[in-house]
């Protein structure tokens, strides 16, 4: 058996994402599939349970997402319209169980249908939901509206998650019109910190650099501002020039 060298190991590419019956999309420079963003897996370690009755399937995210996700259900409760409505749809999910979810609705479908479907669902390996920092959340009672709809938008509960969410951390990843072709998904929401310097934050934040400098959330934590090649510049005053006065002596003779 032949040994490959490490290098090729470490700057070989895939040829395309693997999506369903074994197919493969073709990826674009900056490794989107479909126009989803790649990433990977939370290692299990970082996994914990979310709030005992919150989930409606269970539910694991990672460790630091718990405290503010705890305050947020909490400030919830306080509020007579949202009490008791707000639940966990779906958290983490493997990159092995996003491929399942991908491919179940057609499988064995032509690779043009996996773009139809990666408007809704995104393709293994290119879901935020694999990153464990994600939720969907879900309302109870539906009320009519099933889940991961956008008439869920319309609930007290959807509302009040866009008016306060962004102050726990959260942000929502696929808003109206978003430039990766995903539909709105006013459920889904990730979470990045209340700041950069919250405990996790900065991990969670390097995550999704390039989805919040690219494709930027509504609503959002705060603001990402790329500089990119900037040569800071110090000016210095100077004060204006006066002519020194030269004292003239007198010549002896």
């Amino acid at each position: 058996m032949r040994r490959i060298a490490p290098a090729l190991l470490l700057f070989a590419t895939p040829a395309g994402a693997q999506v369903c019956a074994g197919a493969s999309a073709s990826m674009a420079s900056d490794g989107r599939a479909f126009g989803h963003l790649p990433y990977g897996d939370a290692p299990p370690d970082d996994l914990v349970a979310a709030p005992a009755g919150f989930a409606l399937n269970g539910c694991q995210l990672r460790r630091d997402v718990i405290p503010d996700l705890e305050r947020l259900l909490a400030a919830a409760q306080g509020d007579s319209l949202v009490m008791g409505q707000l639940r966990a749809l779906s958290c983490h999910r493997s990159i092995i169980r996003q491929a399942s979810v991908f491919c179940r609705a057609h499988p064995g479908a032509p690779t043009d249908a996996d773009a139809t479907r990666a408007i809704s669902v995104a393709p293994p390996g290119h879901s935020e939901h694999s990153t464990g920092y994600t939720l969907d959340f879900a309302i109870r009672p539906a009320n009519g509206c099933p889940d991961a709809e956008a008439c869920m938008a319309a609930t007290p509960a959807a509302r009040w998650l866009v008016k306060n969410a962004p102050r726990f951390g959260f942000e929502m990843s696929f808003p109206g019109g978003n430039k990766q072709n995903v539909k709105w998904e006013p459920w889904h929401w990730r979470w990045v910190g209340t700041s950069a310097t919250a405990p996790g934050a900065a991990r969670a934040r390097f995550v999704f650099a390039r989805a919040r400098d690219q494709f930027p959330a509504d609503p959002a934590v705060d603001r990402v501002v790329t500089i990119a090649n900037v040569v800071p510049v110090a000016f210095v005053s100077v004060p204006a020039w006066v002519e020194p006065k030269v004292s003239k002596k007198k010549r002896r003779r």
